[in-house]
């Protein structure tokens, strides 16, 4: 894939944030389910040089779907500020258990994705939070259309969860940059004041975004 000097400029511009937790530079990328937050941050890893990205659907599971805090902390924040790798167990959302553990070493840039990235008790370890400003509704549409008739009731009760999280715990006030898709790709603002006037176009061609 080709990366555009935008996605590049932007990628600079995150590597050189001062290291927000040990060595590491960690980038929340945050939004509701189905914003794509997922596809966004695969072409920003790209654009890092192949920069790690942890994406929360592997820490969650089903009876914790935001209650992953402690976990996270105690398997990846902790090690990765002391500046050991990080030594982490994904849940397979299939199996209804965790996987074989993986290695996190403490790369330069970090990125966490997922709904909650931008949570209170993330903040202090981010460097920079980012925020896709999908609308919630054509986001949650996404989401259903892609996972299709048989995840209906998971989604049923995931856009409750969701909904109780933001209201006790918004993300988007505290988002450093805000990150929209268009027809021929991305554009970003600076801080949630910002305006479409100041924004930077990121003009790539993807296919249909996920979580």
């Amino acid at each position: 894939m080709e990366i555009q000097p935008p996605v590049q400029a932007l990628a600079r511009e995150l590597a050189g944030e001062p290291a927000s937790l040990g060595p590491v530079r960690v980038i929340g990328i945050d939004g509701h389910a189905g914003s794509g937050k997922s596809t966004f941050a695969g072409v920003l890893a790209e654009a890092l040089g192949g920069a790690p990205v942890l994406h929360l659907d592997d820490v969650a599971t089903h009876e914790e779907l935001f209650g992953w805090e402690g976990r996270l902390r105690a398997q990846v924040l902790e090690p990765l500020a002391a500046g050991r790798p990080a030594h982490w167990a994904p849940y397979d959302w299939v199996e209804r258990r965790f996987a074989a553990e993986r290695v996190l070493e403490p790369a330069p840039v970090l990125l966490v994705e997922g709904v909650g990235a931008g949570r209170r008790a993330l903040r202090p370890y981010l460097a920079r939070l980012l925020w896709m400003e999908t609308p919630r509704v054509m986001s949650w549409g996404r989401g259903r259309n892609r996972d299709g008739r048989e995840l209906s009731d998971f989604w049923d009760g995931w856009e409750r969860a969701e909904l109780t999280h933001f209201s006790d715990d918004p993300s988007r006030p505290f988002a450093d940059t805000l990150v929209r898709q268009s027809g021929t790709g991305y554009e970003w603002t600076s801080g949630a004041p910002a305006t479409v006037a100041t924004a930077t176009f990121i003009t790539e061609g993807h296919e249909a975004p996920q979580a």
